[in-house]
């Protein structure tokens, strides 16, 4: 019986897949617990019509990260952030990747997620650094940091 699942089945089959599987087995725990359903024509076209949404919203979110990509790398921006530091420009403390994604959405509006900012160990020195983002599967940016003394 062929069934389009509905969820990922450990050792069967991903969301959205359609495969043969025994009869039993799509009726009594498949269907049943609706991890499935029949593949009929209509349920067919239904999933064909989910992929195209999913590809187009997958598009979108694309074009929308390239964009910001262009904004956080444009020159002009900067992100800079104050901190108390010693005479030799060594930080008391460090800056973590919340205060910088905090300092890029109150500087330039641009908000980002303190997850995606890839930042190996805190920040712990003045100067400048440059900081990649992931913005989408295959969009990466870099964000210039600028820590300045504290006055």
């Amino acid at each position: 019986m062929k069934v389009i699942f509905t969820e990922d089945v450990r050792g069967k089959g991903k969301r959205g897949e359609v495969k043969e599987v025994p009869d039993g087995y799509a009726q009594n725990f498949l269907i049943k617990n609706g991890k499935a359903k029949a593949a009929t024509a209509q349920a067919m076209s239904q999933l064909n019509g989910q992929q195209r949404a999913e590809e187009k919203k997958e598009a979108e979110e694309l074009a929308e990260a390239q964009a910001l990509k262009a904004k956080i790398e444009n020159d002009k921006t900067v992100v800079q952030i104050q901190s108390k530091a010693g005479e030799d420009s060594r930080l008391f403390g460090s800056i973590p990747s919340k205060q910088i994604a905090q300092a890029l959405e109150k500087q330039y509006q641009i908000k980002v997620d303190k997850r995606k900012i890839d930042l190996p160990e805190p920040i712990r020195a003045l100067g400048y650094r440059n900081v990649k983002v992931q913005l989408f599967n295959n969009v990466e940016a870099t964000i210039r940091v600028h820590v300045v003394a504290q006055q």
